[in-house]
């Protein structure tokens, strides 16, 4: 078994869609950045390469690579998860924390398990994920911005 973390943040401001755990999510900003700004899924893609010593977000899909500008997350998933695949690895289980202190994100989090337990090609009940604020402190409390955290373990010797 191998253990990972990543943290990822971006502020608001972008005029596009906030997409979060592949789900878009109703609000007036979304996320500036150089692909679509899906924090969970950064983080999540950070933890996961993290676990399987890959390094990094960044060092696999650099923000100053045009391939990667405005790139679905999902996308950048299905890459991480196809590296993880040729080493023999795959999920055990993935436990993701959004901050957030807008938009209200619970009625969103049934459909952010079922996209990323998809995506993770794991249960469903392997899946967590949980919304949280930092009671108006910090860049997240002020509405400026979203953060997000992933924990994942993964298994070794497994065949997708």
């Amino acid at each position: 078994m191998l253990i990972g973390q990543g943290i990822d943040a971006h502020r608001f401001g972008a005029a596009r869609l906030l997409v979060l755990a592949g789900v878009p999510v109703p609000h007036d900003q979304g996320l500036e950045a150089h692909s679509d700004g899906d924090v969970a899924i950064h983080a999540l893609c950070d933890a996961l390469l993290g676990a399987a010593g890959l390094g990094d977000i960044g060092r696999h899909f650099p923000d100053t690579d045009a391939a990667y500008a405005d790139i679905d997350s999902r996308i950048l998933l299905s890459r991480v998860m196809a590296s993880l695949a040729e080493r023999g690895l795959a999920v055990h289980n993935a436990d993701l924390t959004i901050v957030a202190q807008r938009p209200k994100l619970a009625p969103h989090i049934p459909d952010m398990v079922q996209v990323l337990a998809s995506d993770l090609n794991c249960p469903a009940d392997r899946v967590n994920v949980k919304a949280t604020t930092t009671e108006r402190m910090g860049f997240t409390g002020r509405g400026e911005g979203i953060a997000a955290f992933a924990v994942v373990l993964l298994q070794e010797g497994a065949g997708n």
